[in-house]
């Protein structure tokens, strides 16, 4: 492979900037830069110079063998001073010498993945990790990323390899010393699978909108405060507040932090009857988002009849707390009375709502696990048919492995006869 270098660090000034060099000529360009390296995994103090001899940085030099680096590669990271001078005259420097050539984007984790250094998974664990906002966003994805989804596929893997490894000894091998009835044991194994397959794609849906986030609209009739609501909600003036009825006209998005928890408020239009061909078209938007919403705050007095209804988990408010001189159930964006009661309430549900989220974040993951469950209950069908069967059955449990290896993009396929020979000792 080439030896690819790039800013490993954020665009822009900061304190210390980080460049890094993975490749089989990595250890001998930096070389050129800072002479001598340390030892690996050690940082050392370098001068780094341009062909010229000029002095362009003084940096922390860190080197790592192809063993113990990110990208299972020689690596060197140049830690300098975070200034756009400096950065760019490194790079420069660096483009320069022989061999070396910019990475492209993702192509240092691309190699880790290549190298066997990181998985699927946790490749897009590692992606999630560093897109996180809140704190739930960033236990989810270090979980992904540290490798527990690639510890239960593998767990799955192994029962789903030894219950092949047993209809397969009673196919291929029913002359030698093996259990009659293996069916009991396949049985346990497919169990304990389904069961954990099931817990995941159950919890897939939670974990999708810890890791995208959740929406949650301010419903209510024209001039109940709900840009001023959203405004106090937000700490700053996201959206236009008027006494005049009709002002917001689309919907407005503020994403914040509830609770460690990615939410995104949306103020819509006031819901009221209207001529305003361009109010009418904000009214309806804010149905339609209202609607597909995970959570509605409805701002609404006890007998107001609105186009959209309450369900089931919506918030319900009386607007204008401050107005009021019974203030239970009210909320206000001016004085901020009921905010915090309003905060936890929605806290509350969507905690409630994210429980059940499982290890198994995306899409993907959830197609790949339904595939992998279709073919084991396909497989225990045809146990159930009986021993001439068993064949399918087998084939059928080599789907569901083939299926989970798009988790995390290794199964080997020579594992079951490894199975087979080291179990029942046939390998004679």
């Amino acid at each position: 492979m080439d030896t690819i270098f790039a800013l490993a660090t954020v665009q822009g000034k900061s304190g210390v900037a980080v460049i890094r060099l993975s490749g089989p000529s990595a250890h001998g360009a930096a070389t050129r830069l800072c002479g001598t390296l340390p030892p690996f995994r050690m940082a050392s103090l370098r001068a780094l110079k341009d062909s010229d001899g000029a002095v362009l940085d003084r940096a922390l030099v860190i080197s790592f063998g192809d063993k113990a680096s990110f990208t299972g590669e020689d690596v060197v990271e140049f830690h300098v001073h975070g200034s756009r001078a400096v950065i760019g005259s490194v790079l420069r420097a660096l483009s320069k010498i022989e061999g070396l050539r910019q990475a492209e984007p993702g192509e240092f984790t691309r190699r880790a993945l290549e190298n066997g250094r990181l998985d699927l998974s946790e490749v897009e664990g590692l992606a999630d990790l560093i897109d996180a906002e809140t704190e739930a966003q960033r236990r989810q994805a270090l979980r992904v990323f540290s490798g527990d989804l690639t510890a239960h596929t593998e767990a799955w893997r192994r029962d789903l390899i030894r219950a092949a490894a047993l209809l397969e000894a009673t196919i291929d091998f029913a002359d030698e010393d093996v259990p009659v009835d293996v069916s009991p044991e396949v049985r346990d194994l497919l169990a304990t699978v389904t069961r954990g397959l099931s817990t995941q794609i159950n919890g897939v849906a939670a974990a999708e909108r810890i890791r995208d986030g959740f929406e949650v609209a301010i419903v209510g009739a024209t001039n109940v405060g709900k840009s001023t609501l959203l405004n106090r909600l937000a700490g700053r003036d996201a959206a236009i507040t008027s006494e005049v009825a009709g002002t917001t006209r689309d919907v407005i998005e503020v994403r914040m932090d509830i609770g460690g928890l990615p939410v995104t408020f949306l103020d819509t239009a006031g819901l009221r009857d209207t001529t305003d061909k361009v109010e009418g078209i904000g009214i309806q938007r804010a149905i339609d988002r209202a609607r597909g919403a995970d959570l509605r705050v409805f701002l609404q007095e006890e007998d107001e009849v609105l186009d959209l209804s309450p369900v089931e988990g919506d918030i319900v408010l009386r607007p204008k707390a401050d107005q009021r001189k019974v203030k239970t159930g009210a909320v206000s964006g001016v004085t901020g009375e009921g905010i915090d009661e309003l905060i936890e309430a929605i806290n509350a549900h969507l905690s409630e709502r994210v429980a059940g989220a499982g290890i198994a974040t995306r899409e993907r993951h959830r197609h790949v696990m339904v595939r992998a469950l279709e073919c084991i209950e396909s497989a225990e069908n045809l146990i159930s048919s009986g021993m001439e069967s068993t064949d399918l059955a087998a084939e059928e449990l080599r789907s569901a492995i083939r299926s989970l290896e798009a988790l995390i993009g290794r199964v080997d396929v020579e594992s079951v006869l490894d199975e087979i020979f080291s179990s029942f000792c046939l390998g004679k």
